[in-house]
């Protein structure tokens, strides 16, 4: 172990709309790829439990200088509360959570041991910098992420306040 610590982060941003809303619009996670700069696409590898806590997904995702897949297993689905999934069952925990009253919308972001492990088994010397890469992967997109979310959202004519107050 190169003495990394586990890595965290989180933003939150203000939405108009209410916090059913934004769950069905995140936990649709087909719909990744109209936010998020880096996947691409995202499908359910089981139709049937799409959505549900155990339900696995798979994700493309692009950068100017590789491409690859991830599968995803659902870890917190919780309507207007939390919508969270971790890669690969064990390496990265990305989840959404919602505050109602002028919905605050909060993306997070956590680097587990698992996937601290897996990059020094895989990248041997050089895990540091790929983790360092990943990190500053994260910090760039939530906040890119968080405003095309809000956009979406807010762009729809009903905001669901009604549904969801």
């Amino acid at each position: 172990m190169t003495g990394i610590s586990i890595r965290r982060h989180q933003e939150s941003v203000r939405v108009e709309a209410s916090p059913v809303k934004l769950y069905d619009l995140v936990s649709d996670i087909t719909r990744t790829g109209e936010w998020c700069p880096v996947c691409r696409a995202c499908w359910w590898d089981d139709e049937a439990q799409a959505g549900q806590v155990g339900a696995w997904f798979t994700g493309h995702n692009e950068l100017p200088h590789r491409t690859w897949q991830t599968r995803s297993q659902v870890v917190a689905a919780e309507c207007g509360r939390e919508f969270a999934w971790v890669v690969g069952g064990r390496f990265v925990r990305w989840g959404f959570t919602f505050t109602p009253v002028r919905t605050a919308l909060t993306e997070s972001w956590n680097f587990l041991p698992g996937g601290i492990a897996m990059f020094e088994e895989k990248f041997g010397d050089d895990a540091s910098v790929q983790i360092a890469d990943r990190t500053q992967q994260a910090l760039d997109g939530i906040p890119k992420t968080l405003r095309e979310i809000k956009r979406i959202a807010e762009s729809s004519t009903d905001t669901g306040e009604a549904a969801g107050s």
